[in-house]
């Protein structure tokens, strides 16, 4: 009987040591495929960040693209607009200037910038202004017509530093152009060119403290100066021309561009005005 008991037990045991093995077998089977799924896991999500990543640089360059494209259409509809606004100034019959269209301008420029008594002293009464060109005139013809008396002024004239007529233009190319329209009203009277082009103003100022001007021609930025370092006065000056209506490749009048506007107004406030409004002084526009 021991002995079969003794049987017993070892072969219990060793069934019990046989289950162990195998539940530790299945165990690390289960340890193993648990290890390969998170292992699989891990590399099929490699693909789909990289896949993520690739998308969301796709999207970017697309985004960029679009940005650029919007950019060029922007710009090509700005250059639409301007030779649209050229093609309507060439297309459309050009106005003659007028009085009226000095005050607004300079009612434009200064209204909030000065004060109301200010703006009361940049008024020009109707009577400062000479009859406008209507568009059928030469230079030359529009000056015998404001300037009857030219060839008794001229002769008259004996101050130096001082012209009878000054007309004002918007470059240095514009003032030689003008210079040579003066041919048949001028006679024998003397004409300066008074721009900044290539001249320094201190000698303009030499030669118009060496003889007798009668005509200055020249831009306003320039006249100015030589009204603020005393080269220039108004002591003999009687009449003023702007070459208002004349317009550069551009289509651009001299008040439609900016520098020549703000120059030819501060011109105006250079005793000008002042001298229109107390019926010394004429003032034109050709």
């Amino acid at each position: 009987m021991g002995d079969e008991l003794g049987d017993e037990w070892w072969q219990q045991e060793a069934n019990k040591s046989d289950a162990s093995e195998a539940e530790g077998e299945k165990a690390a089977e289960d340890i193993s495929e648990e290890k390969t799924t998170k292992k699989r896991k891990g590399q099929s999500a490699k693909p789909v960040k990289a896949k993520k990543k690739k998308v969301q640089a796709e999207c970017f360059v697309a985004q960029e693209k679009k940005n650029d494209d919007e950019d060029k259409d922007s710009k090509k509809a700005k250059r639409r607009r301007k030779k649209k606004i050229s093609n309507v100034l060439a297309s459309s019959a050009p106005k003659p200037g007028c009085p009226a269209d000095l005050q607004k301008l300079i009612e434009e420029d200064y209204s909030n910038k000065r004060s109301v008594i200010e703006m009361e002293e940049l008024k020009l009464a109707d009577s400062c202004f000479l009859p406008s060109n209507d568009l059928t005139h030469s230079l030359s013809s529009f000056l015998k017509e404001i300037c009857p008396k030219w060839a008794k002024l001229t002769k008259q004239h004996i101050e130096k530093k001082s012209v009878v007529l000054l007309i004002i233009c918007s470059s240095a190319h514009r003032t030689l152009e003008l210079i040579k329209q003066l041919t048949t009203f001028k006679g024998e009277s003397k004409v300066l060119k008074l721009f900044a082009k290539h001249i320094k103003v201190e000698e303009q100022i030499k030669l118009l403290d060496k003889g007798v001007t009668h005509i200055g021609v020249g831009t306003p930025g320039r006249i100015t100066a030589l009204i603020d370092k005393d080269g220039l006065t108004l002591k003999a000056l009687k009449y003023v021309v702007l070459d208002w209506n004349w317009r550069d490749q551009k289509l651009r009048r001299m008040a439609d561009i900016p520098e020549v506007r703000v120059d030819m107004l501060k011109f105006l406030e250079a005793g000008i005005i002042q001298a229109c409004n107390a019926g010394s002084l004429k003032l034109g526009l050709f």
